[in-house]
């Protein structure tokens, strides 16, 4: 009852006063830069992080987190115009949607898709709501042993789902990612490793600059490499009736909402499997499959929905565990610590007030980005006709500047072209880049906590495997490794065929 009084009172307290004025400029942001064909919302969520260096905390994930709703949702216009997901949330979007314009329904795929994105934000905000008190308390049982589990759990998960056609990719990004935080300084006797005698890697890598640069710099990178694409010409019309009946299709868009909002719970996963799982389980589960694939509403629904739903998913690991659920969310944890906010399973202890604040703050960004794009359809359509090439400039320009003003040195400017170019090679070659920026943001945690718990047991290995918690987390982790060995996935293969033949 505590927590919803709290919930109430930061309600009214963002509804009733200037920070409304934030809540609607700042989602129209995240909403023209999700727009934007090769911004992505970490990109979004990080050059915005580099301008609220000044602002007041909580005005700050404030303005945040709108971006993050409104960037997850901005793709979704994209991928209906140009088949081009302006967010890699939304590739699940552009089966459905691009259909749909091209049979000259661009207006009842946008409204559709606009409904979806703030339902699934909404049971979202209910699953933060409720999920992570109890995530919280729960991992005040953890100790360094758990938290390092935890730390491999999320870049073995995020290696395997981001990398479907081979996980070794993924796995390699993710301890890369790894080994990159390990540069500079560790944190209990402030030795310098890997800097070869180079002050400036004493200081190891900044988070911002190396997420800057893997998402910014290899955005501008791939998108000038690409053609030039141009929006479909569809009607506009049909919006509102459209948008009302997406309410009727409860069943699909509160089974993509809890299945995005899982997605999002798990480490590194985040959006884009909160998408396409949702697609997914919309299309084994309806009665119209034919219609996939050539515009269905109830497919686009249900992606836009789950993509969305994923945000305040991803919110509940960064508050209660201080581990991001995806790379904006990552983003995100960087810039609540830059702020001096301190998330992890005591914040329900120390600072529940601002844990019930972010809840609001998720209201308020999806009741904005419901009215902002149901209202400015045709208006945001112009965005679309600005022209790439001043586009990437000016991006670029924000990257070098925002990588710059975080400590003012030059080395994180070349820091940031480096990850540029390092992120460009890695998206040619099939690598994902997310599970890289995760073992970056995960590493010290898993360095202090394996350190830390060695030290406890006077360098005995075994308590990492027979306490409880610890070993439940291992055996996950194993059964990952095991089961995406291409071994283990033909055997099964096999096994399935015949159980099959034989039903049959």
């Amino acid at each position: 009852m505590d927590g919803l009084t709290q919930f109430l009172s930061a309600i009214v307290e963002i509804g009733f006063s200037a920070q409304i004025i934030v809540v609607f400029w700042a989602t129209l942001l995240g909403i023209t830069v999700g727009m934007i064909p090769g911004l992505t919302a970490t990109l979004g969520v990080a050059l915005v992080t580099t301008l609220t260096f000044t602002m007041e905390q909580n005005t700050a994930i404030l303005v945040l987190i709108c971006v993050y709703i409104g960037a997850i949702y901005g793709g979704g216009r994209t991928a209906i115009l140009l088949n081009i997901p302006g967010t890699p949330a939304n590739a699940a979007s552009a089966l459905e949607g691009f259909p749909l314009a091209r049979k000259g329904r661009a207006g009842e795929a946008m409204a559709v898709a606009t409904t979806g994105s703030f339902l699934g934000s909404v049971v979202g905000m209910v699953g933060l709501a409720l999920v992570a008190p109890w995530l919280a308390e729960f991992a005040l049982d953890f100790t360094s042993f758990e938290f390092f589990w935890l730390a491999v759990f999320g870049i073995v998960l995020c290696g395997q789902l981001t990398a479907m056609d081979d996980a070794l990719k993924g796995w390699t990004a993710g301890f890369f990612g790894l080994l990159i935080a390990m540069v500079g300084q560790e944190s209990i006797h402030a030795y310098a490793r890997f800097s070869y005698g180079i002050r400036d890697l004493e200081g190891g890598f900044g988070l911002l600059p190396v997420l800057v640069g893997a998402f910014g710099c290899t955005e501008v990178f791939i998108v000038m490499r690409q053609e030039a694409t141009r929006a479909v010409a569809g009607k506009v019309t049909g919006v509102f009736r459209s948008a009302l009946s997406s309410f009727s299709h409860a069943r699909t868009w509160l089974r993509s909402g809890f299945i995005g909002t899982f997605m999002g719970v798990v480490p590194g996963v985040g959006e884009d499997m909160g998408a396409w799982v949702s697609y997914a389980a919309a299309k084994r589960a309806s009665k119209r499959k034919e219609e996939y694939g050539q515009g269905s509403t109830e497919g686009l629904l249900a992606a836009e929905t789950g993509n969305n739903a994923a945000v305040p998913g991803a919110l509940i690991p960064v508050l209660t565990l201080a581990i991001p659920g995806s790379a904006p969310a990552a983003v995100l944890l960087a810039a609540m610590i830059i702020h001096g906010l301190r998330p992890g399973p005591l914040i329900m202890i120390t600072q529940a007030d601002f844990f019930y604040s972010v809840v609001a703050m998720v209201f308020w960004a999806s009741c904005a980005m419901l009215i902002l794009g149901l209202l400015l359809t045709r208006p945001l359509l112009l965005i679309l006709k600005v022209r790439r090439e001043w586009l990437m400039g000016i991006i670029f320009v924000l990257c070098t500047v925002g990588a710059f003003a975080i400590a003012g040195r030059i080395f994180d400017v070349w820091v940031m072209i480096g990850f540029g170019l390092i992120g460009f090679m890695m998206r040619e070659a099939g690598f994902p880049v997310a599970p890289m920026i995760l073992g970056v943001v995960l590493g010290p945690i898993l360095d202090n906590n394996l350190r830390r718990s060695l030290a406890l047991t006077q360098g005995d290995p075994v308590p990492f495997v027979t306490r409880p918690i610890s070993a439940v987390i291992a055996t996950l982790v194993f059964l990952i490794i095991i089961f995406s060995l291409p071994p283990v996935r033909r055997r099964l293969a096999t096994l399935r065929t015949r159980f099959a033949g034989g039903e049959r």
